[in-house]
């Protein structure tokens, strides 16, 4: 049957205030801690590879690293979140995540540290991080009913997008006044916190898979009613493209700004503020664009909103209109996330949700890899505005062949 239909709509009472919900609160808490210690390294590392390598192929290499785990143990993770508790999961994958960055400050303070840990670190933390927020999605697809996802959704994207004007602005103040490496401690201590924040998780008694059920058998079942779910099908091979061009988008930022617009840490770490302050708008309004535009229609505007965005940093002669590029990509950006998280939580069965989230998760990675290694390049050898003008370019691309999907109907 087709689900290009879905809506939230219910006609019983309307649900409680999603502020009354105590998992949803935890996993709320948590989620400011564990975005802001990653938004703090998130920024530390690319900068030490700067100042260690000056090389725009290194950072286009530490990029396309990061996102190997997603293509790579997506799905795979997928399955054993919906067969594991999910709370003892959150807790382990953060610690370990505490674990590794202690041990890279440690090395980096005693001189020992090479560019391959950073590469290996890089590529350990991302991994931690997705089975996190694996978790985190079917935790609340269990405890909040359909009509509130949207709300909650939006909410989590708030945290992301705050720290997002918080974790740069602080790092830069860390980065002027201590050494690089501190970000990575400071990171460290946060997640410490967040285990602290989690052990007062209440979750729901886990879904069993069924008797006898392999994990060969349970990752078929999940390819199965994705394939079956034609519009999240749809989807999922257009953001395969749209994280392409996002990647090549977010990798060349940094290197732009020190390269090109010559701008110090602190300058810098202010500037990209503006895409946190962008993504706080797209979280307040995603809620009432998605009342008042079909989810098709909502979509096509972002793709369209991405391309002037790319196009505009394409143009940037200072630190301004970088600015006003970052806003725009953080704002249309973010709504995009919202509707694609949402519609995937409100059209897949409970038990199947971490599955889903793992296919999904790494096919939407596919493309990232190539275009974010190929960007380093075409900066090491040309310039890094070709890369914004490349990712313009592709969207534009994509919003034309978009336009003629059934997709483009979708409520």
């Amino acid at each position: 049957m087709s689900q290009l239909h879905i809506t939230a709509q219910t006609n019983a009472e309307p649900a409680p205030s999603i502020w009354r919900n105590r998992n949803f609160l935890i996993l709320f808490v948590t989620g400011i801690i564990i975005e802001f210690g990653s938004k703090v390294y998130e920024l530390a590392l690319p900068l030490i590879l700067f100042e260690n390598t000056h090389s725009a192929a290194t950072m286009g290499t530490m990029r396309a690293i990061e996102f190997l785990p997603n293509l790579l143990f997506a799905m795979f993770i997928g399955v054993f979140v919906d067969r594991v508790n999910k709370k003892r999961w959150i807790q382990l994958t953060v610690t370990i995540q505490m674990l590794l960055l202690t041990g890279l400050y440690i090395l980096a303070r005693f001189g020992h540290v090479s560019i391959y840990h950073f590469y290996l670190a890089g590529f350990l933390l991302m991994t931690l991080y997705y089975a996190y927020g694996n978790a985190k999605v079917s935790i609340v697809k269990q405890v909040l009913p359909t009509q509130l996802l949207i709300s909650a959704n939006a909410k989590f994207s708030f945290t992301t997008t705050l720290i997002g004007i918080m974790g740069p602005a602080i790092s830069g103040f860390i980065l002027l006044l201590a050494n690089l490496y501190d970000g990575l401690l400071l990171t460290a201590l946060s997640f410490l916190l967040a285990i602290g924040s989690t052990s007062f998780l209440q979750a729901q008694e886990e879904r069993k898979t069924a008797r006898g059920s392999s994990f060969w058998q349970d990752l078929r079942d999940g390819w199965r009613v994705l394939l079956s779910n034609r519009p999240l099908w749809l989807i999922t091979i257009l953001v395969i493209f749209l994280n392409s061009t996002a990647g090549m988008y977010d990798a060349m930022v940094i290197f732009f700004a020190k390269d090109t617009l010559k701008l110090d840490n602190s300058v810098l770490g202010l500037a990209l503020s503006a895409a946190g302050l962008g993504g706080l708008l797209g979280s307040a309004l995603v809620g009432y664009a998605r009342q008042r535009f079909q989810t098709g229609r909502l979509l096509g505007l972002t793709i369209v909103g991405d391309a002037i965005a790319y196009l505009v940093m394409f143009f940037a002669p200072n630190v301004w209109v970088m600015m006003l590029s970052l806003l725009l990509e953080g704002l249309f950006g973010t709504m995009s996330s919202v509707c694609i998280w949402t519609f995937r939580q409100e059209s897949t069965p409970s038990g199947m949700i971490g599955r889903i989230s793992g296919i999904t998760g790494s096919i939407f990675k596919l493309g990232m890899v190539f275009t974010i290694f190929g960007s380093g390049w075409i900066a090491e050898l040309f310039d890094a505005s070709y890369v914004f003008l490349g990712a313009a370019i592709m969207s534009i691309g994509i919003f034309i062949a978009y336009r003629n999907l059934s997709l483009w109907h979708l409520r």
